[in-house]
């Protein structure tokens, strides 16, 4: 039920996301052919000006006959500002709302300056400006007037305020996170929906979402917004031929409103119906982790000694097999040390098994204290014996071991039994193989050490023959290939 659950609101997501795209989409197609329309008007009507300013007898017209001869009705619509022609040095000579022409110089517009330098430039849309004339903000779009010889003549231009982008804007209705915009390919914003007049004439050409815009003439792409960090998916496309860019940006967060309101409630009602289910399946869970963990416990305890918490005989054992495979395959050698509490029977016999236990609980610690790495194994398999495999370990490192044991049980002490430090001592025998053989040719050898030890005054380490171990190796590749057979200790 709950994946069902998921690929239904995974679908209504998917679906949440096909309006929105259809959405933008529909809305950049209208916009984009609203604006290019109105902007081709301007130029065909620009270029019906320089056309007609190259035809014989138009300079010699009277002025108001002149005016009807260059302009169109067209430009007489509301959001048009004004129509002007400007000679060489930018002032206005002709003016297609007023005879005489109204005075104004625009010597120092860019784009006035732009055509002045270049003769190629074709139609040039100027960023926001204030209009000298109207004292309104405009975006100016102008071509080049040339004189007979080729040499600049002028300029003739027409203002669209920006008005008309904030009516065209306003009937769009979109969500607080969205938004219009249309910019110049330089990336100066021309306008803005929500209006903001602080982002009118900014210049975004820095930033990685308006690049993307650069790279194809329309598409879509996700992003977050470097202007205020809100991530949006932008459907955008350049308008007509024009240098100007147009795109909506509709917010993911409004994108997906309407479906995690309706998210919410179908969910709460699958939730509400799979409650019971749920809950069995919570108490059933239940019990199989307790059964899971007393198997495990049980695991464990099978291989583990329970009074001195570390690993027993059977544990051992199978460690032993592996470890003596690991060091065949991988031409290491392995290192094993048979550690014998010395008198331990007198400690029984003195002060009791509870104490003689306590005694053994401390060789348990001395041991694991005495080794470092991960893959080293103490383990205690019976009475008063530990043994611990040393993998990768030569003769000499395992006799810094055996030294490190010496010393932390020398450590050992039980004042309230009489037992100082330095009372008690083991007898390490040790032996190193290196996979060759069986492994109870190496139990045997440092079984072997550890009666020298013995024998030999207690309290110290002895180390099997290394000829010993050469002479049981050749003797086994002789015999060929024995099987692991169980290892064992004498009695007493």
């Amino acid at each position: 039920m709950l994946m069902l659950l998921g690929l239904m609101l995974y679908d209504l997501r998917q679906t949440a996301w096909d309006k929105a795209e259809q959405t933008s989409l529909n809305l950049l197609q209208i916009i984009e052919q609203d604006i290019a329309r109105n902007v081709e008007i301007i130029d065909l009507s620009l270029l019906a000006v320089v056309d007609n300013l190259k035809a014989p007898g138009v300079t010699e017209l009277s002025p108001k006959l002149r005016q009807l001869v260059l302009f169109d009705r067209a430009m007489t619509a509301r959001d048009l500002g004004l129509m002007l022609v400007l000679d060489e040095n930018g002032d206005s000579i002709i003016d297609a709302n007023a005879v005489p022409p109204r005075q104004v110089n625009n010597a120092d517009r860019t784009y006035f300056q732009a055509h002045k330098e270049r003769a190629d430039l074709g139609l040039v849309i100027s960023p926001p400006v204030l209009s000298h004339l109207l004292k309104v903000p405009v975006i100016v779009l102008s071509r080049r007037i040339d004189k007979p010889d080729g040499s600049f003549g002028g300029v003739v231009l027409a203002s669209l305020k920006l008005s008309y982008f904030t009516t065209l804007f306003r009937r769009i209705s979109l969500g607080k996170d969205s938004g219009v915009n249309l910019f110049l390919r330089d990336g100066t914003r021309l306008m803005r929906h929500p209006f903001v007049e602080a982002d009118i004439g900014a210049n975004i050409s820095w930033s990685q979402t308006f690049r993307r815009f650069l790279e194809m003439r329309s598409g879509r792409f996700i992003a977050v917004s470097a202007r205020d960090g809100v991530e949006r998916c932008y459907t955008f496309t350049q308008v007509g031929d024009w240098p100007l860019i147009l795109n909506v940006a509709l917010g993911t967060r409004d994108i997906e409103a309407d479906w995690l309101e309706k998210s919410w409630g179908i969910a709460l009602a699958v939730v509400v119906l799979c409650g019971l289910t749920v809950l069995f399946s919570l108490l059933l869970g239940q019990q199989l982790r307790r059964s899971t963990a007393m198997q495990a416990e049980l695991t464990r305890l099978s291989r583990t000694d329970s009074l001195t918490g570390l690993p027993n005989r059977r544990h051992f054992e199978e460690f032993f097999e592996r470890a003596w495979k690991a060091a065949a395959r991988e031409r290491k050698p392995l290192a094993l040390l048979i550690v014998d509490v010395d008198h331990f029977k007198g400690y029984n016999d003195r002060f009791g098994h509870a104490v003689g236990d306590t005694v053994l609980k401390g060789i348990a610690h001395s041991l694991t204290a005495s080794l470092h790495r991960p893959q080293d194994l103490p383990a205690r398999v019976g009475g008063e014996e530990f043994v611990v495999l040393l993998p990768g370990t030569d003769r000499a490192g395992a006799l810094q071991v055996a030294e490190r044991i010496h010393a932390a049980v020398a450590g050992f002490a039980l004042p309230s039994s009489g037992i100082a430090c330095g009372t008690l001592t083991v007898s390490i025998g040790l032996a190193v193989g290196n996979g060759k053989g069986a492994t109870r040719d190496l139990y045997a050898r440092a079984d072997a050490s550890l009666y020298e030890a013995k024998r030999g005054g207690r309290n110290q380490t002895k180390c099997a023959d290394e000829a010993d171990a050469t002479a049981e190796e050749t003797g086994a590749e002789a015999q060929g290939p024995r099987g692991a057979e169980p290892m064992f200790r004498r009695a007493g």
